[in-house]
């Protein structure tokens, strides 16, 4: 099989179950299902399968995308301690309606009712960066090593995403914060800017070659024309 196939093919893998877990919360949020049903069929099989395409990488000697998937994980996780800086800030001067990990903990384990204990803290906080591993990954995947400003846009594309999505509606601050005041877009932007730079700064780090997966697809093409 040719290595830009192989290489689209485990692209496309990855891209697809690294979406899994950012959009499960936002289904949650729109009344579509429970966070804790969904992590038993959805989130948790989907973080295997991440792994295992790791490993599957290495063994078909497709290294670089394996490497790629473990750079994205890593740099997400660097831009979620840096959005988690900005957004306790902000919610310490009122920018922010309350602990979104800590929601996310008790809708994991299914104690809404019962309040946040320290096991649900951990669930929701873990939850809470594999997201950003996710989103690391997405970025990586599609536009490879680029200039930190490409993971800027994408950084603050994802916290436009946020406050338009049902997630800002069911925190009782509507679309963009209308009903909370400015301190919520303006927290949730510089919180993703920050996220999108650390991202951008990791992977630029990195002695990292690869392409993203529309880079490969263009090479398909440049060499059916040849």
């Amino acid at each position: 099989m040719n290595k830009n196939f192989k290489r689209i093919i485990l692209s496309l893998f990855a891209l697809v179950a690294a979406s899994i877990s950012p959009n499960l919360f936002v289904v949650t949020q729109a009344g579509y299902a429970n966070l804790s049903d969904l992590a038993v069929s959805f989130l948790i099989p989907s973080i295997i399968f991440i792994f295992i395409l790791i490993g599957i990488g290495f063994i078909i000697d497709e290294k670089d995308i394996s490497k790629q998937i473990l750079t994205g994980i890593f740099a997400g996780l660097i831009g979620t301690v840096g959005l988690e800086i900005v957004r306790e800030i902000g919610f310490n001067l009122g920018g922010m309606p309350g602990d979104l990990p800590k929601l996310m903990g008790v809708l994991l384990l299914d104690r809404f009712a019962l309040g946040p204990n320290t096991w649900s803290n951990i669930a929701g906080w873990s939850y809470h960066f594999w997201n950003g591993a996710s989103f690391g990954i997405i970025y990586i995947i599609l536009v490879g090593k680029r200039k930190v400003w490409y993971a800027l846009i994408f950084g603050i594309l994802i916290g436009v995403g946020f406050m338009v999505s049902p997630v800002a509606v069911s925190l009782g601050v509507g679309i963009f914060g209308v009903d909370f005041g400015i301190g919520f877009p303006i927290t949730v932007t510089l919180a993703h800017i920050a996220f999108g730079l650390l991202l951008g700064w990791y992977i630029q780090k990195k002695n990292y070659t690869n392409n993203g997966i529309i880079d490969s697809i263009k090479n398909i093409f440049s060499s059916t024309r040849e």
